[in-house]
């Protein structure tokens, strides 16, 4: 068992703390709150969550669970420091991280006259870089020393249903420098079954703030939509459950990863319509509006990144809107070709699932009108490609399928990947910078992407 000193017993901290307790290990809880100290000491939970009174009582009555405000004490009988304190929005609506700070320096200063080796865990919400740029070396140079861990431990608990999340998180999930200090952590959740993952401390601070936002997202969407279903006088509920029975596309994985743009002859079009309509009826919604300007911005930062490059000769991997299909209408790559071509750009295009010849309908009608000598750009084997590019652009998945990366020598832009890793950029940057992407035609069956219209 390890003794675990757990700082704030607040809503989070509380239900952990009495969590841990239940499982076995001792916990004394660090509180500067004298009525929180004796709340808990006398068996009685400081916040209302269903069951957390009891749960409290019990540990309390079997000696697993302490609070105290005597930090020296905390630190010196306990192996690691859970911290919990709250992270409050600042006037700017930034996040602050001063209660975490002072719970720091008040453990670091510890760790500097007792000498012992400890793992502090920032189990608090707090964006990626805090605890990297601000919070490690404030604890370093409180303790005198930089050998002390510090990771963050992410929770995932709702107002209501705490104990139960604690008990079936979706993953237990720690952020951490190096191996042993991660499986300390993991080792307090053991008797939990859910999958124990490892990651960089950015990345396990991110996924809090990605899964809140999503979840957020979740609840604009369904609303929106069910704004938009009674104006047409259908009902909301009924269509937002069936959308959640799509367990294929829907409520799955799938479209959950960072890439390039969407394209492709339903989800513009579908869009364009829905937005059509919206205006027409002057329905108030701010969500659904921002979907297609949100996904013409992703590929303004594509064009920046190539740009950015210095690169003038450029081969593109993947023309079509995704792999598999040699469907080019409103493609991003055929918008970023086209662009790049009237920007003087020399560009050879490979991809095996497009032939000219067997182009049709709309599909021809669209590429004769946004790349009307498409024939002279594509080449029918990738090493043409590699020969000609000083920067190969991959597009699409198509990339998956070739060998480019002991082929290819030159200098490479992933847009599946690296955009993922390029800060967005604010609209009136890139139009300072030049980036603003207009259609060199017009095109009436597939209009072009309503940003790059304008």
């Amino acid at each position: 068992m390890t003794t675990i000193a757990v700082f704030g017993l607040g809503y989070v901290g509380c239900v952990t703390a009495a969590c841990l307790g239940r499982d076995g290990h001792p916990v004394l809880g660090v509180e500067i709150n004298p009525d929180k100290v004796a709340e808990v000491n006398s068996g009685h939970a400081p916040i209302y969550e269903p069951g957390l009174t009891e749960l409290v009582q019990e540990q309390v009555q079997a000696g697993r669970l302490l609070a105290t405000n005597d930090v020296d004490k905390a630190v010196r009988g306990s192996e690691v420091a859970l911290i919990t304190v709250g992270t409050p929005s600042e006037k700017d609506g930034g996040v602050s991280s001063q209660g975490v700070e002072m719970v720091l320096k008040d453990i670091g200063a510890v760790l500097r006259r007792s000498g012992q080796l400890y793992t502090v865990v920032v189990r608090s919400t707090l964006l990626p870089g805090i605890l990297e740029e601000r919070l490690t070396p404030m604890l370093h140079e409180a303790a005198g020393r930089p050998d002390i861990a510090l990771c963050n431990n992410p929770e995932f608990l709702r107002e209501g249903s705490a104990i139960r999340d604690y008990d079936n998180p979706p993953f237990v999930l720690v952020g951490a420098d190096a191996a042993a200090p991660a499986q300390k952590i993991l080792d307090l959740y053991r008797d939990i079954a859910a999958e124990k993952i490892i990651t960089d401390t950015r990345t396990a601070a991110l996924v809090k703030y990605a899964c809140n936002a999503f979840h957020a997202l979740k609840v604009a969407f369904a609303n929106e939509i069910g704004s938009v279903a009674k104006s047409l006088g259908a009902d909301g509920h009924e269509v937002m459950d069936l959308v959640c029975r799509d367990h294929k596309l829907n409520i799955s994985p799938a479209y959950l990863r960072p890439g390039f743009a969407f394209g492709g002859s339903c989800l513009p079009k579908d869009l364009r319509a829905l937005m059509r309509y919206i205006e027409q009826h002057a329905l108030r919604l701010e969500l659904l509006p921002a979907i297609l300007p949100s996904n013409e911005a992703h590929l303004r930062r594509a064009l920046k990144l190539v740009q950015e490059s210095g690169h003038r000769t450029l081969g593109v991997i993947g023309l079509s809107f995704k792999a598999g299909t040699d469907d080019l209408r409103e493609s991003p790559l055929v918008i970023l070709v086209e662009t790049l071509l009237g920007r003087g750009y020399h560009i050879k295009i490979y991809d095996p699932n497009v032939l000219l010849s067997q182009l049709r309908g709309r599909n021809l009608a669209y590429v004769e009108r946004h790349l009307p000598h498409l024939a002279a750009l594509m080449v029918s084997n990738p090493k043409e490609v590699y020969q000609h590019a000083s920067l190969l652009v991959l597009g699409s998945d198509v990339a998956e399928s070739l060998d480019w990366r002991t082929q290819y020598t030159g200098d490479v832009l992933d847009l599946r990947r690296d955009l993922a890793r390029t800060a967005p950029s604010q609209a009136e940057e890139l139009e300072r910078a030049g980036t603003r992407i207009e259609p060199t035609s017009a095109d009436p069956l597939n209009p072009p992407l309503s940003a790059f219209s304008s």
